[in-house]
């Protein structure tokens, strides 16, 4: 038998296997699909951090506020500034920025983002206030400043088109790391690797099957969150450059099959398989991003989260999907994935054994 012809076999099994298995099938297609729909349908309080501000040129009613009353505005915004108008907007686009401020004669323009509703709304609310103050020093004539909120996306930005790409990454990682780890577990545990290795199937056939079934199930996985997102209950536009998203995704699953392989190969049992998964995945997804923006998370937590390869395919995705950055955004990302792909793959070989014992 051929290369190709095993190849084929064993991807063509996989895959059968895979769909035959009604646990695998829910956590991997169902239970992903439960919280995309749950939060689309419900946008979930969050808490708030202090504001990042950046003041673009001279605001008057803004240096008022910080010249009359800068400690207590401290407290709740951060403002930096600058002259640079189109950096500043690519900041709150990008969301390392909450708002950007720039004042038109008598309208003060607060640029926001959709990207978090919470943030973007008390940032608003605070320069509304900042704006009465203001109404209210100028006696006796008619109210001098107006505040003009202005998004830096298009008006039909919504909270969907941020959460679906964190949700797909976590969905994505959880099945990648799970599959690989309890397959290979498996495998060894009932003596199936014993055979394959006695098999005429060259054992590159065995694995790149493997993850050949992997990276079809992750894409078609990929097509049903963005199908499901795109109706009209829940409204997802994608950007031009949404298409980049596919080469992350494989990036993405080769990273996660790679973690997935270290933890099979290293460990004796199931248990011991699972416990260890639960203790990288779980972590991964909140640390990721996939669950709450890391921009409201504590400096260490925002330090950790770069470990975590989950943080790198959200980022690309949302960067490709959502923001628009173009396909060159999504570069760095794909890298730092298949650099720990290569690496997980690596140290896998390293600890793989043939036989439980």
């Amino acid at each position: 038998m051929s290369t190709f012809a095993s190849f084929k076999s064993l991807a063509r099994a996989m895959f059968l296997g895979f769909r035959r298995d009604k646990g695998a099938l829910f956590f991997t297609i169902v239970f992903p699909l439960m919280f995309l729909v749950i939060f689309g349908g419900v946008f979930g309080n969050q808490t708030t951090s202090k504001a990042k501000v950046i003041e673009v040129g001279p605001v008057a009613v803004l240096d008022q506020a910080k010249a009359r009353d800068g400690g207590e505005l401290g407290k709740i915004m951060s403002i930096k500034t600058t002259t640079d108008r189109a950096d500043a907007l690519k900041k709150v686009k990008e969301g390392d920025a909450d708002a950007a401020v720039e004042q038109r004669g008598d309208s003060v323009v607060v640029h926001y983002s959709a990207a978090d509703q919470v943030k973007s709304g008390t940032v608003r609310g605070y320069m509304d206030s900042i704006v009465q103050t203001a109404n209210i020093a100028v006696t006796g004539r008619p109210p001098t400043y107006r505040l003009v909120p202005e998004q830096v996306e298009d008006d039909s930005t919504k909270a969907i088109q941020f959460f679906t790409p964190s949700l797909l990454g976590w969905a994505l990682a959880s099945a990648g790391v799970f599959g690989a780890s309890q397959t290979l577990v498996t495998w060894r545990t009932k003596g199936i690797l014993r055979r394959l290795r006695l098999s005429p199937a060259p054992i590159s056939a065995v694995f790149g099957a493997r993850v050949v079934v992997s990276i079809g199930i992750a894409l078609a996985q990929m097509a049903l969150f963005l199908t499901i997102a795109q109706l009209p209950v829940f409204g997802l536009k994608l950007e031009d450059s949404w298409w980049m998203s596919i080469p992350l995704v494989i990036s993405g699953v080769l990273a996660f099959l790679s973690l997935g392989m270290v933890i099979g190969a290293w460990a004796k049992t199931q248990e011991a398989a699972q416990a260890v998964t639960q203790l990288i995945v779980l972590p991964m997804a909140f640390l990721g991003g996939s669950f709450f923006p890391l921009d409201a998370a504590p400096g260490w937590m925002k330090v950790l989260s770069y470990v975590f390869p989950l943080r790198y395919l959200n980022e690309g995705m949302l960067n490709v999907m959502m923001r628009g950055l173009g396909p060159a955004s999504a570069l760095p990302q794909i890298g730092i994935l298949l650099g720990v792909a290569v690496v997980g793959a690596l140290v896998a070989t390293r600890l793989f054994r043939w036989d439980a014992a």
